[in-house]
């Protein structure tokens, strides 16, 4: 579906820019810009976005008639304080109109996901759901976990609240239907059983030790269990046990008997299995502190697939019908509805939200409020989980603004950070180094603005912690002066710590000298004696360093703080020695392929060999004509 783009501008270039001058304030500039686009705006449906100065989405909005609409933002008197703040952040606005109001819904909620506005009802969740894959492109399907596209062929159940539930699930399958889950490369290389025949996972169709008709016997019985028909598979096993027993093949009846049992141990793991229920969504809305919790339990084919919980962003005060149609517009908007989504609370709008998400997904969508009966005992054990996972967030968030308070108290800052970036490098004896860098703010761990820099610089020294940490904080400050040089995008710490002593925090001070950063509180905290956690001890800038008591609840935060910035850091260096490890010499020389490089692998029997090689010897080598062997040389000995 394609929104009509009758809207009178180019949607992707600003229409109208308010120019400052002395005496109108930043709301009546607001008001200007809003009032001089409401003169040729139309009257119909569509999508209006106010932007700042940077040209960066303040706000996106949908509305079934634009001209009346957005001349409400004109009126600012009548409008909430929040309002206020963003028609005064407004320099140009964006419009593109739509054939109906169901198209708009669906393309703001597409384009609140995409640009996160900062005045809008926002849903951080950038994790896709796992999904159980059996494979239909190959003569002896596979079951497998699959995230992303479903781009392979086959049939996907799910989805699955997690990659625990989601493995948890196919433990028990592999034990009760026997099918493989070895990827098709090694299937079709086996010479033999691997472990998983051995500890009755697998039937090893990978060597036939089973048929191929009885190895789609056990697939449909998979499909069919999957697919909801559960008691009719169990029944069936235990017929069959039954006869195996009767006719004295004990063996058999065992099989039969442990396949049951995986089974049962299957839905003995679904804390709720709603008869009437087949496939549905349970989304619960709780409201507490000027916070929301959303908890979302997925129900597939009459089997409970697990939970989740969401804490929408959005300012206080916001009706929570408000909240529960943002988030159903954004959650769906790169997922496929169920037949049924139960909520706690009908949603703003609700014939809409329900008419857009039936046109995303091609089938009727019932969305509504259950009032009896299982499905209103759904809802209410969601809104239970909502209720307690809301007052744990809101005890944790306490605690930790107490502990970041604690920490603007300890480095002499102006009031508690509000972003702490704190680095550390890992390297062995300098080879494949990597600098990390966590973030942490109010709400915890910042991960999605984690970064990891591989070390360039070609002469450092093996070892030398002080040039990296030199290198990664030119880097990082460089590109922060460049992105963000009014640092109003909060892209600039309130506090940089790093991990290390008294020299890698000369190193820092003399990149911001260079930098000229003035203004940035730099902070490094070092091991004790004998790297003993606890005894930690302090270095700021103009202070003697220092050290907390080992019960201290902020010393405590900070030795968090950095053990995951030595964790990252050390993930990704060996992430990037991992990577180091599988390459070759030879994957550098433009035109070698893999079969180039087997026949120079086979001939020389190694990657340095081939580069020490001269030029008759390679042309020597089967497969690897004059010109390649000329190229090969030629890129081992540039000055030949």
């Amino acid at each position: 579906m394609r929104p009509a783009m009758t809207d009178m501008r180019d949607p992707l270039l600003p229409t109208e820019t308010a120019e400052p001058s002395g005496s109108p304030g930043p709301l009546a500039i607001g008001v200007a810009v809003i009032e001089r686009n409401l003169e040729t705006m139309s009257s119909s449906p569509g999508v209006y976005r106010m932007l700042s100065a940077k040209g960066d989405a303040l706000y996106v909005g949908k509305a079934k008639n634009l001209r009346k609409r957005v001349a409400a933002y004109a009126r600012p008197d009548r409008l909430p304080l929040r309002l206020q703040r963003m028609v005064a952040d407004t320099a140009s606005m964006e419009v593109i109109t739509t054939h109906t109001e169901v198209e708009a819904l669906l393309l703001e909620s597409n384009l609140i996901k995409r640009l996160a506005p900062r005045y809008n009802i926002l849903l951080r969740d950038d994790k896709s759901f796992p999904y159980i894959l059996l494979t239909g492109d190959h003569d002896w399907p596979q079951i497998v976990k699959h995230r992303g596209a479903r781009s392979r062929k086959g049939e996907y159940f799910g989805p699955f609240a997690s990659a625990g539930a989601v493995n948890q699930t196919l433990s028990a399958l592999q034990r009760a239907f026997l099918l493989r889950s070895c990827p098709d490369t090694i299937f079709a290389n086996r010479t033999r059983p691997c472990l998983l025949y051995q500890i009755k996972r697998c039937s090893a169709p990978c060597v036939e030790r089973i048929g191929r008709e009885d190895y789609l016997r056990l697939v449909a019985e998979a499909r069919d269990f999957l697919s909801g028909h559960s008691q009719r598979i169990q029944r069936d096993l235990a017929a069959r046990m039954e006869e195996a027993s009767a006719a004295m093949e004990y063996e058999q009846a065992a099989v039969y008997r442990d396949r049951i049992r995986a089974l049962s141990h299957i839905q003995a793991h679904q804390d709720i299995n709603p008869q009437e229920v087949a496939e549905a969504d349970v989304v619960a809305l709780h409201q507490a502190g000027g916070s929301t919790c959303v908890q979302v339990f997925f129900f597939r084919s009459g089997c409970n697939y697990g939970n989740r919980a969401y804490f929408p962003v959005h300012a206080q005060g916001e009706e929570a019908a408000q909240v529960m149609a943002a988030f159903l517009g954004q959650f769906y908007a790169d997922k496929q509805p169920p037949r049924e989504v139960l909520v706690s609370l009908e949603p703003a709008e609700r014939a809409i939200v329900a008419q857009a998400l039936s046109e995303k997904a091609g089938r009727k969508i019932a969305v509504f409020e259950p009032k009896r009966g299982d499905r209103r005992r759904l809802v209410d054990h969601a809104l239970d989980n909502a209720r307690e996972a809301l007052g744990r967030r809101l005890a944790e968030s306490d605690a930790h603004l107490r502990l970041l308070d604690g920490v603007g108290s300890l480095f002499g800052l102006d009031g508690a950070p509000e972003r702490v970036e704190v680095y550390d490098n890992s390297h062995i004896q300098g080879a494949q180094a990597v600098g990390g860098m966590i973030v942490a703010g109010p709400d915890g761990l910042m991960k999605a603005a984690y970064r990891k820099f591989n070390i360039r610089s070609e002469d450092l020294r093996p070892g030398d912690d002080y040039g990296m940490m030199r290198e990664v904080l030119a880097r990082r400050f460089r590109r922060a002066r460049k992105e963000d040089p009014d640092r109003d995008r909060g892209l600039w710490p309130d506090l940089v710590l790093i991990d290390g002593g008294q020299g890698q925090l000369n190193a820092a001070l003399d990149v911001f000298a260079d930098l000229g950063v003035e203004d940035v509180p730099l902070a490094a905290i070092a091991k004790g004696p004998d790297r003993n956690a606890g005894r930690e001890r302090f270095f700021v800038p103009g202070r003697e360093p220092f050290s907390l008591e080992p019960g201290d609840p902020v010393l405590y935060f900070l030795q968090r703080l950095r053990d995951e910035a030595h964790r990252f850091a050390i993930g990704s260096h060996r992430q990037r020695r991992s990577r180091a490890i599988g390459q070759s010499l030879l994957d550098d020389v433009p035109g070698i392929g893999a079969r180039r490089k087997k026949a120079l692998l086979h001939h020389f029997g190694a990657a340095r060999d081939v580069a020490n090689a001269g030029l008759a010897d390679l042309e020597a080598v089967s497969g690897i004509s004059k010109a390649m062997a000329k190229k090969i040389y030629d890129h081992f000995h540039p000055q030949g």
